[in-house]
């Protein structure tokens, strides 16, 4: 990756649209067509460096899964605490969201990256050496805030220059470089685990925090200038009250939350159904860990193409009712044991492909609403999908830890997902979609 910061984006045009400010009023959809980035030709180098910092939470948790067992043995606690190291670093992320956000309207988009790294690279060199459940939680939390900066300015950074589907179609593309966490992450903590203990995955985070911080400072450009920033503190502030009061918006930020939700109820739950529930060894989790993260890979790429053809309200109108029906073929599986572990994994696995088509056009239809203070939106979306799993996802351990647990809270939470486009939004109202 040796590119030069200026050649990260290439623009068709010398200029973007002007920013109104962050307190003006929300625009009636009937009567303002809010104004569009223009569009630009978005570089390889510069997506893969925006997957890259979007990746560095997934790669802190997917990384660190394969030794839950061992953490729990080591510490001397039971599963829902070390799951809470999970859930920690989730609401960490959601709180570091929402701070971060609107931050970076104010004082741009590198800034709070690069200390959001350093955060990062802090709590794991911490992390190596408690010997308590309790301090891992709360540094599992403040690793969670540092990482949110990574993802809260990557997805700030696509709406500071796409729009719609051009944005669906990169968020999407996104995916491929975060669908290397499931691939790989597991597999390389597994095997630190293994060789030394599951103190050194965390040394491992470090390395890579340090790595991201230096490809961040030589390579990211600024796509927020100064005059397109917000001017004080309170049109920062005011940004989450115009937010909060769209209630479309908010409707379309809650998806991501819930089809994430569903992703950490399995992701939390799998390390303990998969390995206790079914016996399987460290090495074996990760390879099916990996031919899972196969299929988020795979329905997130497909979504890149499908957006090209079709508007992506009308992809969501198809892909929640699919994932509801697999995930309640999920549960009636769990429930009667039938076809065994494949009959858990096929489902499973075709429900996670199809499920990650929800969040890229949600974010980007409810990112498209609000370019002037992309920023707070993006940590609002961020805030969602954090905050929501991190609340969901325990749910597993306290419903029993097992397939059946799990298999219930992935339904109730496309469920949910499913309710909310179909009665907060007018997705399924003639004529009253989004174009």
């Amino acid at each position: 990756m040796f590119f030069h910061r200026e050649t990260l984006l290439t623009s068709d045009t010398a200029t973007l649209p002007a920013v109104t400010s962050s307190a003006a009023p929300v625009a009636q959809e009937a009567h303002v067509v809010p104004a569009k980035p223009v569009r630009t030709r978005t570089s390889f180098k510069f997506v893969l460096l925006l997957g890259a910092m979007a990746a560095l939470g997934a790669v802190t948790t997917d990384m660190y899964l394969p030794s839950l067992p061992e953490v729990a043995a080591d510490l001397g606690t039971g599963t829902s605490a070390v799951q809470f190291t999970i859930t920690g670093t989730l609401i960490g992320g959601a709180l570091g969201q929402l701070f971060i956000g609107p931050l970076s309207d104010r004082f741009g988009r590198r800034a709070p990256v690069l200390i959001g790294i350093v955060v990062h690279v802090i709590a794991s060199l911490l992390c190596m050496i408690t010997i308590d459940v309790a301090p891992l939680i709360a540094l599992r939390m403040i690793q969670g805030v540092g990482n949110a900066a990574a993802g809260v300015v990557a997805v700030a950074m696509i709406r500071d220059r796409l729009t719609g589907a051009e944005a669906s179609a990169v968020l999407s593309r996104l995916m491929l470089v975060i669908g290397v966490a499931p691939l790989l992450a597991p597999t390389v903590g597994g095997l630190l685990a293994g060789i030394w203990s599951w103190r050194a995955v965390f040394a491992a985070l470090a390395v890579f925090g340090v790595a991201l911080f230096a490809i961040v400072w030589r390579f990211l450009p600024e796509s927020l200038p100064a005059h397109k920033r917000s001017t004080s503190t309170r049109a920062v502030l005011g940004s989450y009250g115009v937010l909060l009061h769209d209630r479309h918006f908010m409707a379309l930020a809650l998806l991501p939350g819930m089809a994430m939700a569903a992703l950490f109820a399995y992701v939390a739950g799998s390390p303990f159904v998969l390995r206790e529930g079914y016996g399987l060894s460290e090495h074996q989790f990760s390879l099916l860990f990996a031919i899972n993260g196969i299929g988020l890979v795979l329905g997130a790429q497909a979504n890149a193409a499908l957006v090209g053809r079709f508007a992506p309200e009308r992809i969501m109108r198809l892909a929640l009712p699919l994932s509801v029906s697999l995930a309640a073929v999920l549960l009636v599986v769990t429930l009667t044991g039938f076809g065994g572990l494949v009959g858990l994994l096929v489902p499973l696995w075709l429900m996670l492909a199809v499920n990650s088509l929800v969040p890229p056009n949600a974010s980007a239809l409810a990112l498209g609403r609000h370019g002037e203070r992309a920023g707070a939106a993006a940590a609002v979306i961020g805030a969602s999908q954090s905050g929501i799993a991190g609340l969901v996802a325990p749910l597993v351990g306290a419903l029993g830890g097992n397939a059946v647990a799990m298999a219930t809270v992935i339904a109730g939470s496309m469920l949910a997902a499913l309710a909310v486009l179909a009665f907060a939004t007018p997705a399924y109202r003639r004529g009253r979609g989004e174009a």
